[in-house]
Protein backbone atom coordinates (compact mmCIF):
# COMPACT_ATOMS: atom_id res chain seq x y z
CA UNK A 1 0.00 0.00 0.00
CA UNK A 2 1.35 3.39 -0.79
CA UNK A 3 2.30 5.17 2.45
CA UNK A 4 1.54 9.01 2.92
CA UNK A 5 3.42 11.49 5.25
CA UNK A 6 2.00 14.87 5.97
CA UNK A 7 4.35 17.99 7.00
CA UNK A 8 2.20 20.94 8.53
CA UNK A 9 4.24 24.19 8.58
CA UNK A 10 3.81 27.22 10.83
CA UNK A 11 5.40 28.50 14.44
CA UNK A 12 0.81 28.91 15.23
CA UNK A 13 0.91 25.43 15.09
CA UNK A 14 3.08 24.93 17.92
CA UNK A 15 2.41 26.94 19.89
CA UNK A 16 -1.09 26.08 19.56
CA UNK A 17 -2.85 29.72 18.53
CA UNK A 18 -4.04 27.60 15.28
CA UNK A 19 -5.41 24.15 15.37
CA UNK A 20 -4.16 21.96 12.66
CA UNK A 21 -7.30 20.64 11.17
CA UNK A 22 -5.56 20.34 7.86
CA UNK A 23 -3.66 16.73 7.90
CA UNK A 24 -6.83 15.45 10.17
CA UNK A 25 -9.03 16.68 6.99
CA UNK A 26 -6.53 15.30 4.37
CA UNK A 27 -5.86 12.09 6.15
CA UNK A 28 -9.51 11.22 6.06
CA UNK A 29 -10.04 12.10 2.61
CA UNK A 30 -6.99 9.85 1.51
CA UNK A 31 -8.30 6.91 3.37
CA UNK A 32 -11.49 7.24 1.26
CA UNK A 33 -8.87 6.58 -1.42
CA UNK A 34 -7.53 3.78 -0.01
CA UNK A 35 -4.23 5.90 1.29
CA UNK A 36 -3.22 5.35 3.99
CA UNK A 37 -1.43 8.17 5.92
CA UNK A 38 1.36 6.46 7.83
CA UNK A 39 2.75 10.02 9.27
CA UNK A 40 1.85 13.68 10.56
CA UNK A 41 4.26 15.78 11.53
CA UNK A 42 4.52 19.71 12.65
CA UNK A 43 7.24 21.98 12.49
CA UNK A 44 7.75 25.44 13.32
CA UNK A 45 8.99 28.18 10.27
CA UNK A 46 12.46 27.00 10.90
CA UNK A 47 14.56 25.93 7.86
CA UNK A 48 16.85 23.59 9.30
CA UNK A 49 13.50 21.74 11.10
CA UNK A 50 11.88 21.74 7.85
CA UNK A 51 14.58 20.34 5.73
CA UNK A 52 14.95 17.83 8.24
CA UNK A 53 11.23 16.52 8.00
CA UNK A 54 11.43 16.46 4.44
CA UNK A 55 14.58 14.39 4.76
CA UNK A 56 12.90 11.94 7.44
CA UNK A 57 9.70 12.08 6.29
CA UNK A 58 10.76 10.91 2.67
CA UNK A 59 12.84 7.41 4.24
CA UNK A 60 9.28 6.54 5.36
CA UNK A 61 6.76 7.29 2.77
CA UNK A 62 6.28 7.12 -1.26
CA UNK A 63 4.65 10.37 -1.07
CA UNK A 64 4.67 13.43 0.96
CA UNK A 65 2.16 16.09 1.13
CA UNK A 66 3.58 19.49 2.77
CA UNK A 67 0.54 22.44 3.86
CA UNK A 68 1.93 26.02 4.96
CA UNK A 69 4.56 28.53 4.59
CA UNK A 70 4.06 29.91 1.13
CA UNK A 71 2.29 33.40 1.60
CA UNK A 72 3.66 36.91 0.63
CA UNK A 73 5.29 37.69 3.88
CA UNK A 74 8.94 37.09 5.41
CA UNK A 75 8.42 34.60 7.49
CA UNK A 76 6.92 32.12 4.67
CA UNK A 77 10.12 30.47 3.93
CA UNK A 78 8.71 27.04 2.25
CA UNK A 79 9.21 27.81 -1.45
CA UNK A 80 13.09 29.15 -1.46
CA UNK A 81 13.40 26.25 1.01
CA UNK A 82 11.98 23.51 -1.50
CA UNK A 83 13.99 25.47 -4.62
CA UNK A 84 17.32 24.77 -2.80
CA UNK A 85 16.36 21.20 -1.37
CA UNK A 86 15.13 20.37 -5.06
CA UNK A 87 18.18 22.20 -6.85
CA UNK A 88 16.10 25.11 -8.43
CA UNK A 89 15.98 28.23 -9.40
CA UNK A 90 13.24 30.41 -9.48
CA UNK A 91 11.25 31.28 -12.37
CA UNK A 92 7.56 33.19 -12.81
CA UNK A 93 5.27 30.87 -13.70
CA UNK A 94 2.62 32.16 -16.05
CA UNK A 95 0.23 30.42 -15.37
CA UNK A 96 0.21 30.85 -11.89
CA UNK A 97 1.12 34.94 -12.60
CA UNK A 98 -2.23 34.98 -14.88
CA UNK A 99 -4.44 33.55 -11.57
CA UNK A 100 -3.17 36.07 -9.33
CA UNK A 101 -3.83 38.94 -11.56
CA UNK A 102 -7.32 37.46 -12.15
CA UNK A 103 -7.72 37.24 -8.38
CA UNK A 104 -6.78 40.27 -7.60
CA UNK A 105 -8.54 42.50 -10.72
CA UNK A 106 -11.78 40.45 -11.13
CA UNK A 107 -12.80 39.32 -7.85
CA UNK A 108 -10.96 41.71 -5.14
CA UNK A 109 -11.27 44.06 -7.42
CA UNK A 110 -8.12 45.85 -5.88
CA UNK A 111 -4.19 46.28 -7.98
CA UNK A 112 -2.06 43.56 -8.24
CA UNK A 113 1.26 44.96 -6.01
CA UNK A 114 4.61 43.71 -6.05
CA UNK A 115 4.27 41.20 -3.28
CA UNK A 116 1.78 39.57 -4.84
CA UNK A 117 3.09 39.22 -8.10
CA UNK A 118 6.01 37.53 -5.79
CA UNK A 119 3.67 34.64 -5.24
CA UNK A 120 3.52 33.56 -9.02
CA UNK A 121 7.63 32.74 -8.31
CA UNK A 122 7.97 28.89 -8.43
CA UNK A 123 11.04 26.80 -8.72
CA UNK A 124 11.85 25.68 -12.16
CA UNK A 125 12.29 21.92 -11.06
CA UNK A 126 8.68 21.75 -10.12
CA UNK A 127 5.12 21.30 -11.80
CA UNK A 128 2.85 23.86 -10.98
CA UNK A 129 -0.71 23.05 -9.86
CA UNK A 130 -2.49 26.48 -10.13
CA UNK A 131 -4.78 27.57 -6.90
CA UNK A 132 -8.14 28.39 -8.03
CA UNK A 133 -9.14 29.58 -4.71
CA UNK A 134 -6.11 31.64 -3.88
CA UNK A 135 -2.71 33.13 -5.08
CA UNK A 136 -0.36 30.97 -3.60
CA UNK A 137 0.11 28.03 -6.19
CA UNK A 138 0.61 24.78 -5.60
CA UNK A 139 3.89 22.88 -6.58
CA UNK A 140 4.12 19.29 -7.58
CA UNK A 141 8.07 17.69 -7.20
CA UNK A 142 9.38 14.13 -7.80
CA UNK A 143 12.75 13.18 -6.48
CA UNK A 144 14.59 9.84 -5.89
CA UNK A 145 11.57 7.86 -7.13
CA UNK A 146 9.52 9.78 -4.25
CA UNK A 147 6.37 12.46 -4.63
CA UNK A 148 6.45 16.00 -2.92
CA UNK A 149 3.74 18.19 -3.22
CA UNK A 150 3.27 21.67 -1.36
CA UNK A 151 0.02 23.35 -0.64
CA UNK A 152 -1.03 26.31 1.17
CA UNK A 153 -1.96 26.25 4.44
CA UNK A 154 -5.08 28.04 4.24
CA UNK A 155 -7.99 25.14 4.79
CA UNK A 156 -10.20 26.15 1.73
CA UNK A 157 -7.50 26.52 -0.55
CA UNK A 158 -5.86 23.23 0.50
CA UNK A 159 -9.05 21.43 0.57
CA UNK A 160 -9.74 22.47 -3.43
CA UNK A 161 -6.68 21.23 -4.39
CA UNK A 162 -6.56 17.68 -2.69
CA UNK A 163 -10.09 17.06 -3.96
CA UNK A 164 -9.80 18.57 -7.50
CA UNK A 165 -5.72 17.39 -8.16
CA UNK A 166 -4.18 15.54 -5.30
CA UNK A 167 -5.82 12.66 -4.99
CA UNK A 168 -7.04 11.81 -8.34
CA UNK A 169 -3.51 12.25 -9.47
CA UNK A 170 -2.18 10.02 -6.91
CA UNK A 171 -5.06 7.14 -8.20
CA UNK A 172 -3.76 7.40 -11.51
CA UNK A 173 0.09 7.03 -10.64
CA UNK A 174 -0.60 4.30 -7.90
CA UNK A 175 -2.63 1.11 -7.83
CA UNK A 176 -4.38 1.15 -4.87
CA UNK A 177 -6.63 -1.18 -2.70
CA UNK A 178 -10.71 -0.35 -2.17
CA UNK A 179 -11.11 0.65 1.37
CA UNK A 180 -14.67 0.31 2.89
CA UNK A 181 -16.21 1.67 6.38
CA UNK A 182 -18.92 1.31 8.23
CA UNK A 183 -20.05 3.37 11.36
CA UNK A 184 -22.29 3.38 13.86
CA UNK A 185 -22.86 5.70 16.80
CA UNK A 186 -24.06 3.99 20.38
CA UNK A 187 -25.67 5.93 23.59
CA UNK A 188 -25.89 5.29 27.02
CA UNK A 189 -22.82 2.78 27.66
CA UNK A 190 -18.88 3.50 28.35
CA UNK A 191 -15.97 2.42 25.76
CA UNK A 192 -14.83 0.35 28.09
CA UNK A 193 -17.95 -1.68 28.75
CA UNK A 194 -18.74 -1.61 25.26
CA UNK A 195 -15.44 -3.39 24.83
CA UNK A 196 -16.54 -6.09 27.29
CA UNK A 197 -19.96 -6.33 25.75
CA UNK A 198 -18.57 -7.36 22.21
CA UNK A 199 -15.58 -8.65 22.90
CA UNK A 200 -16.67 -11.97 20.88
CA UNK A 201 -17.87 -9.85 18.08
CA UNK A 202 -14.16 -8.30 17.94
CA UNK A 203 -11.73 -11.00 18.73
CA UNK A 204 -13.84 -13.30 15.67
CA UNK A 205 -13.23 -10.55 13.26
CA UNK A 206 -10.58 -11.39 10.44
CA UNK A 207 -7.38 -10.23 10.51
CA UNK A 208 -7.96 -7.66 7.37
CA UNK A 209 -10.94 -6.34 9.34
CA UNK A 210 -10.56 -3.48 11.93
CA UNK A 211 -13.20 -2.14 14.39
CA UNK A 212 -12.28 0.91 16.06
CA UNK A 213 -13.99 3.17 19.23
CA UNK A 214 -14.04 6.60 18.62
CA UNK A 215 -15.82 8.16 22.00
CA UNK A 216 -16.82 11.74 22.02
CA UNK A 217 -19.03 13.55 24.67
CA UNK A 218 -21.11 10.26 25.68
CA UNK A 219 -21.07 9.34 22.22
CA UNK A 220 -19.37 6.01 21.27
CA UNK A 221 -18.96 5.32 17.60
CA UNK A 222 -18.17 1.72 16.51
CA UNK A 223 -16.40 2.03 13.34
CA UNK A 224 -15.62 -1.57 10.79
CA UNK A 225 -13.41 -0.91 7.98
CA UNK A 226 -12.23 -3.50 6.07
CA UNK A 227 -9.23 -3.04 3.04
CA UNK A 228 -9.63 -5.38 0.24
CA UNK A 229 -9.16 -5.32 -3.80
CA UNK A 230 -12.18 -6.12 -4.85
CA UNK A 231 -14.90 -3.72 -4.05
CA UNK A 232 -17.95 -5.77 -4.44
CA UNK A 233 -16.71 -8.59 -1.96
CA UNK A 234 -15.17 -6.31 0.43
CA UNK A 235 -18.52 -4.62 0.60
CA UNK A 236 -20.62 -7.57 0.99
CA UNK A 237 -18.24 -9.09 3.61
CA UNK A 238 -18.36 -5.91 5.74
CA UNK A 239 -22.53 -5.29 4.90
CA UNK A 240 -22.78 -8.94 6.94
CA UNK A 241 -20.47 -8.10 9.87
CA UNK A 242 -22.02 -4.38 10.55
CA UNK A 243 -25.58 -6.63 10.50
CA UNK A 244 -23.97 -8.79 13.07
CA UNK A 245 -22.84 -5.41 15.60
CA UNK A 246 -25.69 -3.36 15.18
CA UNK A 247 -27.83 -6.51 16.96
CA UNK A 248 -24.87 -6.96 19.32
CA UNK A 249 -25.03 -2.53 20.54
CA UNK A 250 -29.27 -2.84 19.69
CA UNK A 251 -29.94 -1.22 23.07
CA UNK A 252 -27.86 1.10 22.88
CA UNK A 253 -27.86 2.22 19.56
CA UNK A 254 -28.17 5.37 18.02
CA UNK A 255 -27.86 5.42 14.12
CA UNK A 256 -26.08 3.26 11.94
CA UNK A 257 -24.56 6.21 10.09
CA UNK A 258 -21.87 8.37 10.85
CA UNK A 259 -23.51 11.59 11.57
CA UNK A 260 -23.68 13.77 14.90
CA UNK A 261 -26.40 13.65 17.35
CA UNK A 262 -27.87 16.90 15.27
CA UNK A 263 -28.86 15.86 12.61
CA UNK A 264 -30.40 11.86 13.69
CA UNK A 265 -32.72 14.34 15.47
CA UNK A 266 -32.95 16.20 12.49
CA UNK A 267 -34.00 13.39 10.38
CA UNK A 268 -36.95 12.38 12.88
CA UNK A 269 -39.03 15.60 12.67
CA UNK A 270 -38.19 16.02 9.19
CA UNK A 271 -39.36 11.94 9.04
CA UNK A 272 -42.57 12.89 11.18
CA UNK A 273 -42.96 17.05 9.92
CA UNK A 274 -42.78 18.03 12.69
CA UNK A 275 -40.88 20.90 14.33
CA UNK A 276 -38.57 22.24 17.40
CA UNK A 277 -37.57 25.26 19.38
CA UNK A 278 -35.21 25.39 22.28
CA UNK A 279 -34.72 27.53 25.67
CA UNK A 280 -31.19 27.87 26.75
CA UNK A 281 -30.09 29.18 29.71
CA UNK A 282 -26.58 27.22 30.34
CA UNK A 283 -25.54 26.44 27.08
CA UNK A 284 -25.96 29.78 25.71
CA UNK A 285 -27.65 28.84 22.25
CA UNK A 286 -25.54 26.40 21.31
CA UNK A 287 -28.08 23.91 21.07
CA UNK A 288 -29.42 26.03 18.45
CA UNK A 289 -26.04 26.42 16.65
CA UNK A 290 -26.26 22.34 16.44
CA UNK A 291 -29.02 22.30 14.90
CA UNK A 292 -28.78 24.88 12.33
CA UNK A 293 -25.04 23.70 11.68
CA UNK A 294 -26.87 20.56 9.60
CA UNK A 295 -27.79 21.82 5.89
CA UNK A 296 -31.66 22.16 5.71
CA UNK A 297 -32.93 22.72 9.18
CA UNK A 298 -35.29 25.60 8.52
CA UNK A 299 -37.78 22.77 7.57
CA UNK A 300 -37.73 21.61 11.44
CA UNK A 301 -36.27 24.35 13.45
CA UNK A 302 -37.86 27.13 14.09
CA UNK A 303 -36.09 28.98 16.46
CA UNK A 304 -34.62 29.59 20.25
CA UNK A 305 -34.51 32.01 23.32
CA UNK A 306 -31.18 32.15 25.13
CA UNK A 307 -32.70 33.26 28.55
CA UNK A 308 -29.60 33.51 30.56
CA UNK A 309 -30.99 35.25 33.38
CA UNK A 310 -33.63 35.48 35.91
CA UNK A 311 -35.45 38.72 34.26
CA UNK A 312 -35.17 36.78 30.51
CA UNK A 313 -36.83 33.92 32.17
CA UNK A 314 -39.81 35.85 33.09
CA UNK A 315 -40.07 37.77 30.75
CA UNK A 316 -39.47 35.77 27.66
CA UNK A 317 -40.83 32.47 28.96
CA UNK A 318 -43.45 33.29 31.45
CA UNK A 319 -41.54 31.58 34.42
CA UNK A 320 -43.10 32.63 37.63
CA UNK A 321 -40.66 34.85 39.67
CA UNK A 322 -41.80 32.53 42.89
CA UNK A 323 -40.52 29.24 41.27
CA UNK A 324 -37.24 30.84 40.18
CA UNK A 325 -36.91 32.24 44.02
CA UNK A 326 -38.31 28.89 45.78
CA UNK A 327 -36.43 26.88 43.89
CA UNK A 328 -33.77 28.54 41.92
CA UNK A 329 -32.45 28.56 38.21
CA UNK A 330 -31.21 25.36 38.26
CA UNK A 331 -34.14 22.90 38.93
CA UNK A 332 -37.08 21.16 37.40
CA UNK A 333 -39.51 23.59 38.16
CA UNK A 334 -37.71 26.00 36.49
CA UNK A 335 -36.74 24.19 33.10
CA UNK A 336 -40.46 22.74 33.17
CA UNK A 337 -41.83 26.65 33.18
CA UNK A 338 -39.48 27.20 30.74
CA UNK A 339 -40.71 23.87 28.09
CA UNK A 340 -44.07 25.44 29.03
CA UNK A 341 -43.48 28.63 28.26
CA UNK A 342 -41.38 27.95 25.33
CA UNK A 343 -44.45 25.96 23.91
CA UNK A 344 -47.06 28.97 24.04
CA UNK A 345 -44.50 31.67 22.68
CA UNK A 346 -42.86 29.24 19.32
CA UNK A 347 -46.08 26.96 18.90
CA UNK A 348 -43.60 24.13 17.33
CA UNK A 349 -44.27 20.30 18.07
CA UNK A 350 -41.32 19.79 20.44
CA UNK A 351 -39.42 21.72 22.37
CA UNK A 352 -36.21 21.61 24.63
CA UNK A 353 -35.46 23.82 27.89
CA UNK A 354 -31.72 23.50 29.93
CA UNK A 355 -30.42 25.34 32.45
CA UNK A 356 -27.27 24.78 34.52
CA UNK A 357 -23.90 25.47 36.31
CA UNK A 358 -21.34 25.53 33.83
CA UNK A 359 -18.54 26.59 36.46
CA UNK A 360 -15.79 27.06 37.06
CA UNK A 361 -17.98 29.20 39.98
CA UNK A 362 -21.15 29.13 40.41
CA UNK A 363 -21.17 25.94 42.68
CA UNK A 364 -23.15 25.16 45.68
CA UNK A 365 -22.61 21.96 47.74
CA UNK A 366 -26.68 21.05 47.15
CA UNK A 367 -26.03 21.81 43.50
CA UNK A 368 -22.16 21.80 42.24
CA UNK A 369 -20.67 22.67 39.25
CA UNK A 370 -22.22 20.51 36.39
CA UNK A 371 -25.62 20.20 37.38
CA UNK A 372 -27.84 20.91 35.04
CA UNK A 373 -31.80 20.07 34.17
CA UNK A 374 -32.92 19.13 31.08
CA UNK A 375 -36.82 19.08 30.28
CA UNK A 376 -38.29 18.18 26.37
CA UNK A 377 -42.09 18.39 25.94
CA UNK A 378 -45.01 18.59 23.22
CA UNK A 379 -48.18 19.86 24.26
CA UNK A 380 -49.13 16.62 25.89
CA UNK A 381 -45.80 15.81 28.10
CA UNK A 382 -42.75 16.68 29.65
CA UNK A 383 -40.03 14.98 30.41
CA UNK A 384 -37.35 15.97 32.83
CA UNK A 385 -33.84 14.64 33.70
CA UNK A 386 -31.03 15.81 35.88
CA UNK A 387 -27.15 15.62 35.31
CA UNK A 388 -24.20 15.76 36.94
CA UNK A 389 -21.17 16.44 34.90
CA UNK A 390 -17.80 17.51 36.23
CA UNK A 391 -15.27 19.13 33.49
CA UNK A 392 -14.57 22.51 32.28
CA UNK A 393 -17.04 24.68 31.15
CA UNK A 394 -16.77 23.78 27.77
CA UNK A 395 -17.23 20.46 28.53
CA UNK A 396 -19.96 20.46 30.39
CA UNK A 397 -22.06 23.07 27.51
CA UNK A 398 -21.40 20.34 25.61
CA UNK A 399 -22.16 17.25 27.56
CA UNK A 400 -25.38 19.27 28.19
CA UNK A 401 -26.09 20.11 24.61
CA UNK A 402 -25.58 16.26 23.24
CA UNK A 403 -27.57 14.82 26.11
CA UNK A 404 -30.29 17.29 25.66
CA UNK A 405 -30.75 16.31 22.36
CA UNK A 406 -30.64 12.00 23.03
CA UNK A 407 -33.53 12.87 25.77
CA UNK A 408 -35.24 14.62 22.72
CA UNK A 409 -34.70 11.79 20.06
CA UNK A 410 -35.69 9.05 22.87
CA UNK A 411 -38.79 11.57 23.35
CA UNK A 412 -39.55 11.82 19.79
CA UNK A 413 -39.37 8.29 19.05
CA UNK A 414 -41.70 7.67 22.06
CA UNK A 415 -44.57 9.65 21.09
CA UNK A 416 -44.51 10.52 17.51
Amino acid sequence: MIKVSIITIGDELLIGQVIDTNSAWMAQELNKSGIKVNRRVAVGDDWNEIWKALDEESENADVILITGGLGPTADDITKPLLCEYFNGKMIVSQEALDNVIHIFENIHKRPVTERNRKQAEVPDTCKVIVNTRGTAPCMWFEKDKKIFVSMPGVPHEMKGLMEDNIIPELSKIFTLPFISHRTLVTYGIGESSLADKIQNFENALPAHIKLAYLPNYGIVRLRLTSIGTNKENTEREIENLFQQLQEEVKEFLVTNEDIPMEKVVGQLLLENNKTISTAESCTGGYMAHLLTSIPGSSAYFDGSMVTYSYKAKEKLLGVKNETLINYGAVSEEVVKEMATGLLQKMNTDYVIAVSGIMGPGGGTPEKPVGTVWVAVANDAKIVTKVFHFRFDRQKNIQLTAMNALNLMRLFILENK
